[in-house]
């Protein structure tokens, strides 16, 4: 993979740029790569560099990406001023549960329809799935979608009222439940240990809800990078994104380590034995 800045806009040239319409809502999806499909879904405030970095580890390790843009502005730097602002209007947006714990956030239905879609398109045993920080439960609830195989939680930061709440509904964390009995499926998760907006509170409901089926993975904050973008260094004062932001880019860091066993897991639940 070529050497980007994480400092400048990543154009994201190197994905194909798709309208896709499902339910009768359209979104941009960008889409790289061949072999099972995998849908990455942003962080708060937008596809950053870092989240386009992410999402060109999963196309490299052989998979195909599917990267819908949520909120924000494609490829860009996170700003202070700008990312505050997108971030406020995801949480009025009716597609977005940010304050309600016991709810599954509206839009987890259109990518629900997108994972059968991808699974349509790039067949194989089914499809992969990360959500991160404001999109972090997502890939939890995309599991009411067969073709779902391979959910990852990266610091799942919603409701953000509540310490303790799940943002998914009683009855679809039941069914999400069932299914992961019936199937013998994990959901892998991760965290800082220090993450005020992902706090352990959250990863023992978890816990709770899924039984051992819930794999969670705490970092040590000393494993987070500490060189980030404006937004980050306003309003994200804590060791928070696993796998983006505050990941160090070093063999043998936590956060390598963590984003290598993402990949091992999406090859292992997606990738066809030989």
């Amino acid at each position: 993979m070529a050497v980007r800045s994480m400092k400048e806009d990543d154009p994201l040239d190197d994905f194909a740029r798709r309208e896709i319409t499902l339910d009768g809502v359209a979104k941009r999806v960008y889409v790289a790569g061949s072999g099972p499909a995998v849908i990455v879904m942003t962080e708060m405030p937008g596809i950053s560099p870092h989240v386009a970095r992410f999402a060109r580890w999963v196309r490299d390790a052989g998979f195909t990406v599917y990267m819908p843009s949520l909120f924000g502005r494609d490829g860009a730097v996170p700003g202070a001023e700008e990312g505050a602002a997108v971030f406020q209007r995801a949480c009025i947006s009716a597609e977005f549960r940010a304050m309600a714990a016991n709810q599954s956030s509206p839009v987890t239905q259109w990518l629900r329809a997108l994972a059968r879609l991808a699974h349509q398109e790039c067949g194989g045993p089914g499809v992969g799935a990360i959500g991160m920080c404001f999109t972090g439960n997502f890939a939890l609830t995309m599991m009411l979608e067969p073709s779902l195989l391979a959910p990852v939680l990266s610091q799942p930061a919603l409701p953000l009222n509540d310490p303790a709440g799940l943002e998914i509904a009683p009855e679809d964390i039941k069914a999400v439940r069932d299914r992961l009995e019936r199937e013998d499926l994990a959901v892998m998760a991760y965290r800082f240990a220090g993450d005020r907006f992902c706090r352990a509170e959250r990863f023992a409901a978890y816990a709770a809800a899924l039984g051992d089926r819930f794999v969670g993975r705490v970092l040590p904050d000393s494993a987070a990078n500490t060189d980030v973008a404006p937004f980050f260094a306003r309003h994200v004062r804590c060791p928070h994104s696993v796998v983006t932001a505050h990941l160090i880019d070093e063999a043998g860091q936590p956060t390598i380590v963590a984003r290598d066993e993402i990949l091992s897991f999406f090859a292992r639940r997606l990738v066809p034995p030989v």
